[in-house]
């Protein structure tokens, strides 16, 4: 890095919006599924017309609370919602109801691995608030449309302190957040069909300095890699346009997937009059200790949690513990499979391994895998008791198991191919090897001791994988004594 960026420190917080998975919006029984024509999940309610009156979703306080604890934060007790007044043509009300002057979880962290170690990102608060409709830019040249159809649909708002300093702090944040919001359930956490979206507030400063520079927003980044981008981009605009001695102005800036750069939006006062107000038509709620200890024990075991399990009781590597955390369905899987078998390592080499490049082939997903955990767990019982090798379970009866289901020792005994165990059958296939081989088995014996991989693997060859390897290793250490 040149010396002119080298000189600077960056400093990042990001709002994340998170779709809640309720079935009804906020404040109506709309349904709030993704899709659908445009502007047929909607009533008077959501449309906002004289006389409605709003109606709080418990559900979504429920997972709001479900995510604050999660993150370590404080849960707030008394509670009400508010009016943010704005005017944008997919705001039906003409104001926002949210929870931003009066947030339901306060402070709290999430903890993030990067190349540079271990470290928690401090969050100033999760709040809910209702989401606002779409605009349609490309259905008319002449007309934007709008579909309401999203326009209520719960959010939480969570927006971390300005706590990371470069851009692969904020993606491992992002997909940390993206990973604990599918494992509890409340979002599905799909960047590209907006259910969970993204700004970041990007600044930059010369390092040593303890006050914030001029704060950047950029906004429209539709996965974590192009968040990633996108302030990558920025802090070099901002870098650059100092050096050369211009000012920043405090913005908002779209960014440009296609070319990595960004555009200005509008310009951003110091604070915005967004005239809050109580609202009027939702009484507040108070949250007892009951409830929200009802709540918490309804949460799942959760990636860290899990890793400390596989790694401590089960002795798994970190890094085979990581990936099987990484997805919530691979972790319920792997949970199944480990229920069924003690041989840990082993079944984490099945998931990392024949299952992993099977879903991978089809583009699926673990949920789509045919072979339950159970008949799995009953196939890695025929490699550890030596009945058949890894590489026939895993070529020949796999394959079987996915196609029909079939206990994997009928399969094994259908097609014969249970491993031979006794030496008069595997002596000959040896003899045949060593004798098509003379000069290597000289060489063997000369002192090239890694030519035993060779000589066994053709008489693994010859016995069509049946023979059991550590037989013959043993029968063949006899043979090349001589």
């Amino acid at each position: 890095m040149s010396d002119i960026y080298s000189k600077y420190e960056t400093v990042i917080g990001l709002e994340v919006h998170a779709q809640l998975l309720t079935e009804s919006k906020l404040f109506c029984g709309d349904s709030a599924t993704f899709g659908g024509a445009p502007n047929t999940h909607i009533s008077p309610i959501t449309l906002a017309h004289p006389g409605t009156l709003p109606r709080m979703n418990r559900k979504a306080a429920e997972y709001a609370i479900k995510l604050g604890l999660a993150c370590h934060c404080e849960i707030e007790k008394d509670n009400y919602f508010a009016r943010k007044n704005y005017f944008y043509p997919d705001l039906p009300k003409g104001y926002q109801v949210s929870q931003h002057t009066a947030p339901i979880c306060k402070g709290g962290y999430v903890r993030i691995i990067t190349d540079a170690g271990t470290r928690d990102v401090q969050l100033n608060r999760i709040h809910l608030e209702e989401d606002a409709g779409k605009l349609l830019h490309d259905q008319d040249p002449h007309s934007s449309y709008v579909d309401y159809n999203r326009a209520g649909v719960p959010l939480v708002e969570i927006v971390s302190e300005p706590d990371m300093h470069n851009s692969d702090e904020a993606y491992a944040y992002l997909t940390e957040m993206r990973r604990l919001v599918r494992y509890l359930g409340v979002c599905d956490g799909n960047m590209e069909e907006g259910s969970m979206r993204c700004d970041a507030n990007v600044s930059v400063r010369i390092k040593g300095v303890t006050t914030l520079g001029t704060k950047v927003e950029v906004k429209n980044m539709n996965s974590i890699r192009n968040v990633k981008r996108a302030i990558d981009n920025e802090v070099k605009r901002q870098i650059e346009l100092i050096e050369a001695g211009g000012t920043l102005v405090q913005e908002t800036r779209s960014f440009d997937a296609s070319n990595g750069s960004s555009f200005s939006l509008r310009s951003k006062e110091e604070a915005n009059d967004y005239r809050y107000f109580p609202e009027p038509d939702l009484a507040p709620f108070k949250l007892t200790d009951e409830f929200i200890a009802g709540i918490k024990a309804t949460l799942p075991a959760l990636p860290e949690e899990l890793i400390r399990k596989y790694t401590q009781e089960y002795g798994l590597p970190e890094y085979d513990a990581r990936v099987i955390c990484d997805d919530k369905a691979t972790a319920d899987y792997f949970e199944g499979l480990t229920a069924n078998t003690t041989h840990y390592k082993a079944a984490a080499n099945w998931i990392l391994g024949p299952v992993k490049s099977y879903l991978n082939e089809g583009a699926k997903d673990i949920t789509q895998f045919p072979v339950t955990p159970t008949a799995l767990g009953a196939l890695i019982g025929l490699t550890d008791s030596g009945k058949v090798s890894f590489s026939i379970a895993s070529s020949r009866i796999l394959p079987e198991m996915i196609n029909a289901p079939e206990d994997p020792l009928a399969i094994a005994t259908r097609l014969n191919l249970l491993q031979d165990h006794n030496a008069d059958n595997i002596t000959p296939i040896i003899d045949e090897v060593l004798a098509k081989y003379p000069d290597k088995v000289a060489a063997f014996r000369g002192g090239k001791k890694g030519l035993m991989a060779l000589f066994v693997g053709e008489v693994m060859k010859l016995s069509k994988g049946k023979a059991d390897p550590r037989l013959t290793n043993e029968l063949l250490t006899e043979k090349l004594k001589g």
